[in-house]
C-alpha cells in the first residue's frame, strides 16, 4: 500500500531506532482488520506532533557563481596550410 493510505492513523509504537520510529496499526482488509507494522521517520513524527508540513524533498544545488581566470597566458594558434589537390592523388 502507499504511504500516503497510512495518513492521519493512529497507532502504537513498537520500536524505536535512530532515524525512524516503528508503528503498529490496524488496516481493513475485505472484511477483517490486520494489524500492519510501519516505520515512520522521526521529521514526520515531530512536524505532526507541531502540526507543520514538511518537505523532505531534496533541491538541486543550483548553477555555480562565475568567476574570472586569472594568470592565463594567451598563445596564438595558427593554422597548418593543408594541400587538398595532393592529398585527394594520394601523393606529395
Amino acid at each position: 500500500m502507499p504511504h500516503k493510505f497510512y495518513h492521519g492513523r493512529t497507532g502504537r509504537v513498537w520500536n524505536v531506532t535512530k532515524r525512524a520510529v516503528g508503528v503498529e496499526l490496524n488496516k481493513q482488509v475485505g472484511n477483517r482488520i490486520m494489524r500492519k507494522r510501519i516505520h515512520v521517520r522521526i521529521e514526520h513524527a515531530e512536524a505532526k506532533a507541531q502540526g507543520k508540513i514538511i518537505s523532505t524533498k531534496r533541491q538541486p544545488e543550483g548553477p555555480k557563481p562565475g568567476f574570472m581566470v586569472g594568470g592565463a597566458i594567451l598563445e596564438t594558434v595558427t593554422p597548418i596550410p593543408y594541400d587538398v589537390v595532393n592529398d585527394l592523388k594520394g601523393g606529395y
